[in-house]
């Protein structure tokens, strides 16, 4: 019924749009477009929306962008939604799966085990784009490529003293900050945790008032942006964390021609750079958690064998009833599990 709905909003910006546009076409390449993320200036997000528009005016691009950085215009989930309606033409934000569950998959765990095996996957021309994009034209949107933000792991709040990394024994007891998904509520349960939902948003005020004794789904570089309620990263690196460089469709599509392709290349190009800095960007904040006095964790080999079995068994299973085994397989394939 929700999805229904959506497409019906879609349905009559798209229609708007098509009404509009004809007459106006020309006009349409001298317009501004907003471009938004949700995230402070030292994210990576920032940096690539900043390469994004010089390469743009590189081009000699007719379009102005408007950007909105640090959430004026939301939180990633408002964003990814102002984006299916067109109100945001584009935006770099995570799979909001409320609107479609299959985008949950962006979430999977243990689908790459390092840096090289992630950029196979979903770097650019990496096979999990065009898996995501036979999800996303459903909600009026294409992804020019995807953002990576690094290896996401878990972290627990000052005071509570504890160093979970044998699953699920240690976690018992422990409220976990999971992403509002029902993938991210059922990998902690299964890993032994109080899964405990949350949006971003509360999080930082949700680990000061001890709501929550934990954070899940966190690269290092918001380790460090909340260093000051955290002593503990444990570093299961259970999922590779990834945004989409989203576009609503109908917008996009009624560009002319050669405005298309130059959007098109300034985000390649963005996306270029993002997949050669992004490495290094995420062990400098790893450096930067360490030197803020974070205890950092590793997991040893059998520990994180046993959390990787543990999620391909429950969360694989329930993801290609999601998904559907097509979609499944491809999956399978880039990461190697049978």
């Amino acid at each position: 019924m929700l999805k229904q709905k959506i497409k019906n909003v879609v349905t009559i910006v798209s229609l708007t749009l098509a009404i509009s546009l004809p007459v106006a076409e020309t006009a349409s390449a001298k317009d501004s477009f907003i471009l938004a993320q949700s995230y402070p200036t030292d994210h990576i997000f920032h940096a690539s929306s900043e390469k994004f528009m010089e390469a743009l005016k590189q081009q000699n691009s007719k379009l102005n962008v408007e950007y909105h950085p640090g959430g004026d215009l939301g939180d990633w989930a408002s964003q990814f939604e102002q984006a299916m309606h067109g109100s945001i033409p584009m935006t770099l934000s995570f799979g909001a799966s409320e609107f479609d569950r299959r985008l949950d998959l962006s979430w999977l765990g243990y689908v790459v085990d390092d840096w090289e095996s992630a950029r196979k996957a979903y770097g650019p021309n990496g096979p999990m784009l065009d898996v995501y994009n036979k999800i996303l034209a459903d909600l009026d949107l294409v992804a020019l490529g995807m953002i990576p933000t690094g290896f996401g792991s878990i972290a627990i709040r000052k005071g509570v003293g504890k160093v979970p990394t044998q699953f699920p024994e240690d976690a018992k007891g422990i409220k976990m900050r999971v992403v509002p998904s029902p993938l991210g509520v059922n990998r902690f349960k299964t890993w032994g945790f109080s899964a405990v939902p949350m949006p971003y948003g509360e999080l930082y005020t949700g680990l000061q008032l001890g709501a929550v004794d934990g954070r899940s789904f966190g690269p290092a570089v918001e380790i460090w942006q909340m260093r000051d309620v955290l002593e503990t990263y444990v570093l299961t690196q259970d999922y590779f964390e990834h945004a989409f460089w989203l576009v609503n469709k109908d917008w996009f599509d009624n560009l002319p021609s050669e405005e298309r392709a130059k959007v098109k290349a300034a985000a390649d190009k963005a996306l270029e750079w993002t997949w050669a800095e992004a490495e290094n960007i995420d062990k400098s904040y790893l450096n930067k958690v360490k030197e803020a006095g974070i205890n950092v964790v590793e997991l040893s080999d059998s520990e994180l064998n046993n959390a990787k079995q543990l999620l391909y068994k429950n969360e694989w299973t329930s993801m290609e009833k999601v998904i559907g085994p097509e979609l499944m397989a491809t999956v399978k394939n880039v990461a190697g599990v049978n």
